[in-house]
This record gives structure tokens, sequence and C-alpha cells, in this order.
């Protein structure tokens, strides 16, 4: 019974990483497709030196953004 109670653990636990896992895979979809819209305005061969910029710039704000969020959440459970 114990090991049964061990392997339960270590399931919920990888489930939990994997969940963890898509949440994050998901919010760097979002992330991109937000970015995308917002920096490229017409798709050619290769992106112009302004588009890899606003690209640059709106994928770190995001990261700041979420960063602080991160950061304000866990002062406020402490």
């Amino acid at each position: 019974m114990a090991g049964n109670d061990q392997m339960d653990a270590e399931l919920q636990r990888f489930l939990a990483i994997e969940g963890q896992k898509a949440k994050f895979q998901q919010h760097v979809h979002n992330l991109t497709d937000i970015c995308w819209d917002k920096c490229i305005e017409k798709s050619g061969s290769k992106l112009e030196s302004k588009q890899q910029a606003c690209l640059s710039n709106c994928v770190g704000r995001f990261i700041d953004v979420s960063n602080f969020v991160i950061n304000r959440l866990s002062q406020k459970s402490g």
C-alpha cells in the first residue's frame, strides 16, 4: 500500500510539472501572437530591423511585467 501512495505522489508531481510546462508554452504562444500582431504589418522574406526591434521590445516588456506580477504575488503571499 505504501508503494502505491508513493507512486500516486510521484504521479501527482509529474502531472503538476507537466501542467506548468503546458501553461508556460501557452503563455509563450499568446505572447508570440500579441507581439507579432503588434510589430509585423507585412511579412516578407526576412524581418526588417524595425520589426526585429519591435519584437524584442515587446517580448522584453511582457517578461518584465510577468516578473513584476510574480514578485508582487510572492510578496503578498509571504
